[in-house]
């Protein structure tokens, strides 16, 4: 069985992850040509070491101490998925709040945790005073295909330090 809960910044430590697996094999990713979006073939597989779980405890941690949301599916006590969600509306009209990170561990993909944290997710972010969560998402097609059945389209307002920063990324909103 499947537990949900708020973490706090206590509780992200590399200890936390111990049990989580962010490993994916790639093999296609949307990339934009002529301003059309077209499948590539791109082999190559994602998995994070020491160095990436640092940045992104450090990422969780600054989220809570800036009054973001950080939200976690936990099997047998495992942390098993998370969803992060960033205070502070932008955008042209400040109607957006950034969905800055969801990950679900490897072994248990499939089953429904990603959408119960997106949705989670959403409903924060409306309490916020939000209409649209901002997304900048892996490329990799099965990332898409989840967003896209979330309701996420291509975003309206694009996000220059996020395009800059990942380029490769696909720029999605989603209405709350």
């Amino acid at each position: 069985m499947i537990q949900y809960r708020t973490l706090s910044s206590d509780e992200i430590s590399r200890d936390l992850f111990k049990d989580f697996i962010r490993h994916q094999v790639v093999t296609k990713c949307w990339r934009k040509e002529n301003a059309e979006w077209v499948i590539k073939d791109d082999h190559f597989i994602d998995d994070w070491g020491e160095k990436e779980y640092e940045i992104l405890i450090s990422c969780l941690k600054h989220t809570l101490a800036t009054n973001g949301f950080v939200y976690a599916a936990f099997w047998h006590g495992m942390l098993k998925g998370f969803v992060s969600v960033e205070s502070g509306l932008f955008g042209n009209t400040q109607s957006y709040l950034d969905l800055s990170s969801i990950h679900v561990s490897e072994d248990l993909r499939g089953k429904g945790i990603g959408a119960s944290l997106f949705h989670t997710a959403k409903e924060w972010a409306k309490s916020q005073g939000a209409a649209k969560l901002y997304i900048s998402a892996h490329s990799a097609v099965e990332s898409q295909a989840f967003y896209k059945k979330m309701g996420c389209v291509d975003a309206e307002f694009i996000h220059q330090k996020h395009a800059e920063d990942e380029p490769y990324d696909c720029q999605l909103e989603c209405t709350l």
